[in-house]
């Protein structure tokens, strides 16, 4: 008979049939197949929650293509449970061998592609390390049902499936989360038109109108965290003959400590601009969005018997990126005043300054960065001085919105999420005609 169980049986592939058999009816098979069931099972939960949070959430369209890639990836992985069971329990005769194959095949990919992005990315010391046993699991997985296989049906084709699916899934990770978000740098352009002063009708004042006008030709929203208008009387003097070399000196280091623009030639006096007008043009926590244009008029008004000799005219903008985070509503702001705590940073060299704090939480554009790093905030501080306000910007981990970063920290954290500053100005404009009328 064929199918004896005696040890002298003329078949050879039966008796290796039996064998097998034999061996899922052991403790150690029935153990290797639940370590294999649960792997998938539990990579495919996390694996298919994650991608499908990314396909119905993720803000760029390489992200939704990510997760539609980690939700099928889930569902191979589940029907690979399945040919895990048949193939253990049918042993070779399954044929679901193959399909078993290619899930643990699938869930090992897919582990190393996450622990790789989990340990170069996350912050969450739980996650990096179920990611690497994960990693190992599925690898153990791989190894443990190619033991079950006697042989691949058309192994070409299988390896060549493994192959393609290896190269599309390492092309779509790398696009999407190392090339993708430093591909091009994008900012809206602000444009400022200083219109002709105006003597007001009881000729006791006049007043110069300001358009401001915000264009974006991008196909990138943005977020608005800080928008500030402001306007410097400035006096001019000029020598007659070259300032000494040492009063010139003594002029660009009074220079060098402003942002607003001052002369730096050797006959004009360096005479310090006063602000006479100042006032946020956007309001925080707006949006610009993409491909869109906007209008802001300003009014300047001053005594028509001012000392001032010309006006200078900035703009600035403080922008994050909506296609890098999501930004919730600012709450209540803060008062240095009224004992708002500043980092160290903040306070250095500006006691006699006066800020206002406000915060809003952040969420990042994709589930797997949402799992893996830490819950941030983003952190306005509005440093007001003699010379405007200066708007600064901070994203950083609850918590530590008080520490002091490095550089090249700083400079991450801009890149990851987009932040930007626009500049305009200056713009000046003489008062002598204006000032004749009077």
């Amino acid at each position: 008979m064929t199918n004896s169980l005696g040890p002298n049986s003329g078949s050879r592939a039966g008796s290796h049939v039996m064998v097998r058999r034999g061996l899922t009816k052991s403790k150690c098979s029935r153990a290797e197949m639940a370590g294999v069931v649960l792997l998938l099972l539990l990579t495919a939960l996390l694996v298919g929650w994650c991608g499908f949070k990314d396909f119905k959430g993720a803000l760029t369209f390489p992200g939704c293509v990510t997760g539609a890639a980690l939700v099928l990836a889930a569902l191979i992985m589940v029907v690979g449970v399945a040919a895990v069971v048949d193939c253990w329990i049918r042993g070779p005769v399954s044929n679901f061998g193959v399909v078993a194959l290619i899930g643990t095949g699938v869930a090992l990919l897919t582990n190393a592609l996450l622990a790789f992005q989990t340990w170069s990315d996350g912050e969450r010391v739980g996650y990096k390390v179920l990611s690497i046993v994960l990693g190992v699991g599925s690898l153990l997985a791989v190894i443990q049902v190619w033991r079950r296989l006697d042989e691949i049906p058309t192994p070409k084709r299988v390896a060549a499936a493994l192959i393609v699916s290896t190269i599309v899934a390492v092309a779509n990770f790398s696009y999407q989360y190392l090339f993708q978000p430093y591909r091009r740098e994008v900012a809206p352009l602000v444009q400022m038109d200083v219109g002709k002063a105006v003597l007001n009708a009881d000729r006791k004042a006049f007043s110069v109108p300001v358009d401001i006008k915000l264009v974006n030709h991008s196909d990138v929203s943005f977020y608005v965290l800080g928008a500030e208008f402001h306007a410097m009387g400035e006096d001019v003097t000029v020598s007659s003959t070259d300032l000494a070399r040492s009063k010139w000196r003594e002029g660009a280091e009074q220079w060098a400590r402003y942002r607003e623009k001052h002369p730096l030639t050797r006959r004009e006096v360096y005479q310090p601009g006063k602000l006479v007008s100042a006032q946020p043009w956007i309001p925080a926590g707006h949006w610009v969005e993409a491909e869109d244009e906007s209008l802001t008029r300003t009014v300047v008004q001053l005594p028509i018997d001012t000392h001032f000799d010309k006006l200078t005219f900035y703009a600035t903008l403080s922008l994050a990126r909506k296609d890098r985070l999501v930004m919730g509503s600012f709450g209540g702001p803060r008062y240095s005043w009224r004992g708002a705590d500043l980092p160290y940073w903040v306070k250095a060299g500006q006691k006699e300054n006066d800020t206002i704090v406000q915060t809003a939480d952040v969420t990042e554009n994709n589930a797997i960065d949402f799992y893996t790093r830490k819950k941030r905030r983003v952190t306005t501080y509005w440093r007001f001085g003699s010379h405007g306000v200066d708007v600064a910007p901070v994203i950083a981990p609850v918590g530590e919105e008080d520490r002091t970063f490095s550089e090249q920290t700083n400079r991450e954290v801009r890149n990851r999420y987009g932040l930007v500053d626009v500049l305009a100005g200056p713009v000046e404009q003489t008062l002598g005609e204006i000032k004749s009328r009077r």
